[in-house]
């Protein structure tokens, strides 16, 4: 039994729930998602919450079960509060500015990196070396900064690198001389 599956996900006031067939489609202040529940799921709103049952003790029901809650669940969230992730840029010479609604990043190569926000997500740069990636939807937010970290991760001599705000960096010893 999923005990993730089992809470009820409750609709805060101001989002709006349609259900149309196995499609949920949830319409806040941030924006609006949808996604396609899987069949093996059936879905049931009760006033102020909606609950989601397996329809067989299949093993994919039962791992289906958590998933749609969760990613139901964080759509509520994001067109409500809206999700945020931070990176860091460390390294000398390393920093980020903006260029229009794209961002334009200097980690040391020979040329700029420019790198354009998906629909639904703002980019915001409060200090150079600090990249604000924001947006309804939890995965577009955290692809985007997971590709924008890929571009020059941090390696673990120096440190040196784009990471997530709070993302520990595990060092190793240089060479003995």
């Amino acid at each position: 039994m999923s005990r993730i599956g089992k809470k009820a996900v409750s609709i805060p006031k101001g989002v709006t729930l349609t259900l149309e067939g196995q499609t949920v489609s949830v319409k806040g202040p941030k924006g609006q998602l949808s996604w396609t529940v899987p069949e093996e799921i059936e879905i049931k709103v009760e006033g102020e919450e909606l609950t989601l049952v397996p329809r067989n003790e299949s093993t994919r029901a039962k791992s289906m079960w958590g998933l749609s809650r969760t990613l139901v669940a964080n759509m509520v969230h994001g067109v409500t509060t809206g999700f945020e992730e931070t990176l860091e840029l460390v390294g000398v010479g390393y920093r980020a500015a903006m260029k229009g609604t794209a961002l334009s990043i200097q980690l040391g190569f020979s040329h700029d990196v420019d790198v354009e926000a998906p629909a639904g997500v703002t980019f915001a740069v409060p200090k150079q070396t600090e990249i604000k990636i924001a947006g309804a939807d939890k995965q577009a937010v955290g692809e985007i900064a997971a590709k924008i970290r890929r571009i020059r991760p941090p390696e673990p001599y120096k440190g040196k690198g784009v990471r997530y705000a709070g993302e520990k960096v595990r060092r190793k010893e240089g060479k003995k001389k």
